[in-house]
C-alpha cells in the first residue's frame, strides 16, 4: 500500500531472523550487531517515517488491543503514535481503550532512531479472540491498512 502510494518502503525483517553482520559469534553480541544494523537502516534516511510491528503476548489472555509505543527523543513520533493509535480505534478496534506509552532505552530502535519511530504492537497473541484474528490474511490486510491510514495522516498533516 505504501509502495502503490509512491513511498519507499524498506522492511528491516520479515521474518524472526537476524540480520546480524557475518562471523560475529554468541547470541548477546549477535543481538547487539542486528539491533545495530536495524538502527541504520532506520536512520539512513533524514526523512523517514518508522514504525517497528509487532504482536504483543501477556500472561493473562484478557488483554487485546493495538497500542503504540513511542520515544521522547523524537519529538514528533508522539504525533504518529497517536495517529496510528485513533487510526486502530476508527477503522478496526472501535472499543480500543489502550493509551499510546512512552517508552526509554528499553526499546532501542525507538529511543535511538533520529526518525519519527514508533513500536507497533498491533494485538494480543494471547489473547484466543485476537490471536484467531491476527491468523487470518483477511484481518492482517486490515491491520496493514491501518496502520497505512495512520502513516498518511502523519505525512500529510498540517505542521
Amino acid at each position: 500500500m505504501l509502495e502503490a502510494s509512491g513511498y519507499e518502503v524498506r522492511v528491516t525483517r520479515d521474518s524472526d531472523r537476524s540480520i546480524h553482520d557475518e562471523g560475529i559469534e554468541g547470541i548477546a553480541a549477535q543481538k547487539s550487531s542486528d539491533m545495530d544494523n536495524r538502527l541504520a537502516i532506520f536512520n539512513g534516511s533524514s526523512n523517514a517515517v518508522c514504525v517497528s510491528i509487532h504482536q504483543n503476548q501477556f500472561t493473562d489472555p484478557k488483554y487485546s488491543g493495538a497500542q503504540m509505543f513511542y520515544s521522547g527523543s523524537n519529538s514528533t513520533s508522539e504525533v504518529l503514535a497517536r495517529m496510528l493509535q485513533e487510526r486502530f480505534r476508527s477503522l478496526l478496534q472501535p472499543d480500543n481503550d489502550r493509551e499510546i506509552k512512552l517508552c526509554g532505552k528499553e526499546l532501542f530502535l525507538c529511543y535511538y532512531s533520529e526518525n519519527p519511530t514508533v513500536m507497533a504492537e498491533c494485538g494480543f497473541l494471547s489473547n484466543p479472540d485476537e490471536a484467531a484474528l491476527l491468523n487470518t490474511e483477511e484481518y492482517r490486510g486490515k491491520v496493514a491498512f491501518t496502520l497505512f491510514s495512520g502513516i498518511s495522516d502523519f505525512i500529510n498533516r498540517k505542521k
